[in-house]
Formats: structure tokens, sequence, C-alpha cells
């Protein structure tokens, strides 16, 4: 049984900071790839990071690269999405999910992803 768990969402002012975690189980981050994505109300999901157990290369979209940092711990089977700076439009609810079936970096995965968390919402006021 393969389960990932997505936490640590929240009510943040704008340039504020949160740490969103994604927790694996049944399986352990070798050779995985672990992406987030985020979707806000009226909008199509969006993919925001994602991260290679392989070579622990990561990518980012251009709407966050300099405030958020991918990365993860092998021992918790867990991946971590610093959040720094953050802004309006980063309100939604961001969603973790795991490949363990792709070739070289995970930046070219989208619709591939075969397991997804539950979400957690963040909110950013203005």
């Amino acid at each position: 049984e393969v389960q990932l768990q997505a936490s640590g969402g929240g009510l943040v002012q704008a340039g504020g900071s949160l740490r969103l975690s994604c927790a694996g189980s049944g399986f352990t981050f070798d050779d995985i790839a672990i992406g987030w994505f985020r979707q806000a109300p009226g909008k199509e999901r969006e993919w925001v990071s994602c991260i290679s157990s392989r070579d622990s290369s990561t990518y980012y979209v251009d709407s966050v690269k300099g405030r958020f940092t991918i990365s993860s711990d092998s021992a918790k089977n867990t991946v971590y999405l610093q959040m720094n700076s953050l802004k309006p439009e980063d309100t939604a609810v961001y969603y973790c999910a795991a490949e363990t079936f792709f070739f070289g970096g995970c930046d070219w995965l989208r619709d591939e992803y075969d397991y997804w968390g539950q979400g957690t919402q963040v909110t950013v006021s203005s």
C-alpha cells in the first residue's frame, strides 16, 4: 500500500514562510521522483517543483524560483517544500505526487505521476 501524506499548510501573511511536508509510506524514496502541484479556485492544476532521488536534482516553475526550495530526507521518507517570501497568488491547495517509472530528471513529468497525497491548504493574506 503506497500512501502520501501532505501537511504543513496554513494561513500566513504575505512575505512569510511555510514548510510543507510530504511523508511517504509503503515504499522508500529510492529511484523515485516527488513532485509538488497546486490548484487555486477557478484555475487549473499547476506543477510547482520536483526532486529526483537518483541525484537530488531539483526543478521549479519560474514563478517560484528563488523563493521555494524542495529537499528530501530519505531516512524519514519525506520531501519538503520550503516556501519563503509568500505572495497572495501562492494561495492554493498543494499536493505532492510520486512517480517510480521515469528516465532522466523529473522536470518533464506532469501527468505521469501515479500516487498523490490528499493536499494541504496554503492561504497567503495580503
